[in-house]
């Protein structure tokens, strides 16, 4: 009963990161602010879900898959994150603004 209570606490400050997240998309007014708002928030808001289903798995081999899970979106997330900021930079500042 108190586990399956901590699972649905922590699944919905999950849902509510996520949701802040898409709202700093679309409110913040440049992309280095808005991609700040979505790898932070989209990486907490991952990391709780995966601890609401930790909390609710029947064995270490599916609580192991979901922490896979999380390390893998947080690593391509970062890759994404630093790709879109490097070409955003690049494109605002011109071809020859550095050596």
């Amino acid at each position: 009963m108190v586990l399956d209570g901590l699972s649905l606490l922590a699944v919905s400050a999950g849902v509510l990161f996520f949701l802040s997240g898409t709202l700093g998309i679309l409110r913040f007014p440049d992309v280095f602010s808005r991609l700040h708002a979505l790898t932070k928030a989209d990486g907490l808001g991952l990391g709780l879900i995966v601890l609401g289903l930790a909390l609710q798995a029947a064995s270490p081999v599916v609580i192991g898959k979901l922490v896979l899970t999380w390390i893998v979106a947080a690593l391509s997330g970062s890759v994404a994150c630093y790709l879109m900021a490097h070409f955003e930079r690049e494109r605002s500042e011109g071809p020859h603004a550095r050596p």
